[in-house]
């Protein structure tokens, strides 16, 4: 029994398994594009450690690319059964891959610039793939962290207290402004202080891309109404850009309450539309009013609901106030007056003022015969639901105005492009993810954090490069895959390719002192998918 153990500790210690699975689509992207050799060029080594900086950042593009629910910078244990030398390359071990060689190479993205290196990555990609910058859709968004954070480090951005998106007015945030294409790969993105202001980080950011970008066709910049305001639409130049116009702009109260009539969109029955031409900020544009019938749907619904909690409160405060005394009429009619102003989503009815005789103040128990009691004022009278109101709230329901400095612009072509606009919300959503978590920063390092910020979009940007190849090379072959239901598709989510190849392993054995790397769990749809995806792809998994 002694002999049957001891053999089998020897077999099970000529024999390991790693973990393959999806990691190999993400170095396969990495290599493709040959993203190790620029970073490899703009950020030499300076010091004396195993590894180059391009091999670092492939690595926390792996960890933060994982899916296991685990911080990307709490690191070190996450290669600990990976597949290092089949990812990295020969005599790479997860010891070289430690939290000091990962810190230097956030440290050299610091020295080197976050933003800068994101730029001129996406400007190489670019020269690489054919990636349409047909619209390019811009946004910011604000992230919490944890911890606090001195101003000692004057270069950083200022990690404060501001405006949250996600209701956390507890904790201290910085802003993220992003740039992507119609498809929602980042070509730009940028840290700020946590109290900037959109309106002035959304134009930073469109011209930090426009000064480098070269697009051999026209582009239109699509952004919400947070970039609309005079200023930036001046600095836009010559530049095509799409945004939507905040209903606070005097000339947008006008067009949301006139009585126009509205012709239905011929590209999609669930918009119609208005168009008209104004100038605003010294720049002539064309206005789109449009309605929704979905939004209106939605929204009417939530009115009903709204205006139900708002009449019970309504009659609850009619009931305190017809309980008030007054001395005069008059005063009772000025305070009911005044009273219906707060309630506009109710009417009166019916109000007059009846006369009530009380006793004077501060006398108690049953008066006399012959005392005399003071007369007061009191209101009387019934509400009702404001039909008026609700009826111009439902007029006003769905109800939304787009711009664009090009007057040529159909309306249907306008809203298409805007619509991409989720592209850059699905960007943040991602980035915000429980399974990848920017959400819950905390680094000691200010400027760590800004690079650390750039590692993760730089995430976002293989993910969905890899994604947009595949839906593409699917497209042109007219090929499909199964997705999570089993039925075909040719535009299938990373996430569910990464899903798919949990499975693979490589398993390692020795063998008279030879070493043999076998794959493991291959089956005909992944081989599929990376023959799509190339001959690099493939190689990874042989």
């Amino acid at each position: 029994m002694a002999e049957k153990d001891s053999s089998r500790r020897v077999e099970s210690s000529l024999k390991r398994t790693r973990f393959l699975g999806h990691l190999g689509l993400i170095v396969g992207v990495f290599r493709e594009l040959e993203v190790d050799n620029l970073i490899d060029e703009k950020l030499p080594k300076e010091r004396d450690h195993t590894v180059p900086h391009s091999v670092c950042i492939l690595a926390m593009l792996l960890n933060g690319l994982g899916f296991v629910g685990q911080r990307l910078y709490l690191f070190p244990d996450f290669f600990k059964n990976i597949s290092t030398e089949r990812l990295f390359g020969d005599g790479i071990t997860r010891e070289d891959l430690n939290q000091y060689v990962i810190g230097e190479t956030l440290d050299r993205i610091v020295k080197y610039g976050p933003t800068k290196l994101f730029t001129e990555i996406a400007l190489h990609i670019m020269t690489h793939l054919p990636i349409p910058v047909h619209c390019l859709h811009a946004d910011t968004t604000s992230v919490s962290v944890y911890g606090d954070y001195d101003d000692e480090e004057t270069e950083s951005i200022d990690i404060t207290f501001g405006i949250p998106k996600n209701g956390r007015w507890d904790l201290k945030q910085f802003v993220l402004s992003l740039i992507v294409n119609q498809h929602g790969i980042p070509l730009f993105m940028n840290t700020h202080s946590g109290n900037s202001s959109d309106k002035n980080t959304i134009l930073e950011a469109i011209q930090s891309l426009k000064s480098v970008l070269r697009p051999e066709s026209e582009v239109y910049y699509v952004a919400d109404s947070s970039f609309y305001t005079d200023n930036n639409i001046k600095n836009m130049g010559k530049s095509f850009w799409i945004s939507r116009v905040p209903a606070t702009i005097t000339e947008a109260k006008e067009l949301l309450t006139a009585n126009l009539n509205l012709k239905t969109l011929k590209s999609d029955e669930r918009y119609s539309f208005y168009q008209t031409f104004v100038e605003y900020g010294g720049v002539k544009q064309k206005w789109v009013l449009l309605l929704s019938h979905k939004m209106k749907e939605k929204k009417e619904q939530t009115l009903r609901t709204k205006l139900e909690k708002e009449v019970e409160k309504a009659e609850k405060s009619f009931k305190k106030l017809k309980g008030e005394d007054f001395f005069c009429e008059e005063d009772a009619l000025k305070a009911a007056e005044k009273w219906i102003q707060d309630f506009p989503s109710v009417s009166f009815e019916k109000v007059d003022v009846k006369s009530i005789k009380k006793r004077e103040l501060g006398k108690r128990g049953r008066p006399s015969k012959d005392e005399q009691l003071k007369t007061y004022c009191r209101i009387n009278g019934i509400i009702k639901v404001n039909d008026a109101f609700v009826l111009n709230e439902m007029d006003k329901m769905g109800l939304f105005i787009l711009a664009s400095n090009d007057i040529n612009l159909s309306p249907e072509d306008m809203l298409k492009y805007y619509k991409g606009q989720d592209n850059v919300e699905k960007g943040f959503r991602f980035l915000k993810s429980n399974t990848f978590s920017i959400s819950k920063v905390y680094l000691k390092n200010k400027k760590r954090i800004e690079a650390m910020t750039m590692i993760m979009v730089l995430c976002l940007m293989i993910y969905s490069i890899a994604e947009w190849k595949l839906r593409t090379k699917l497209e042109e072959e007219n090929e499909t895959i199964p997705d999570q239901k089993g039925k075909p598709t040719k535009r299938p989510t990373m996430r569910w390719i990464f899903f798919n190849f949990q499975g693979i392993t490589e398993l390692i054995s020795q063998n008279k002192g030879q070493m043999k790397s076998e794959i493991l769990n291959m089956e005909e749809i992944h081989w599929k998918i990376l023959g799509l995806m190339g001959e690099k792809y493939e190689n990874i998994y042989l």
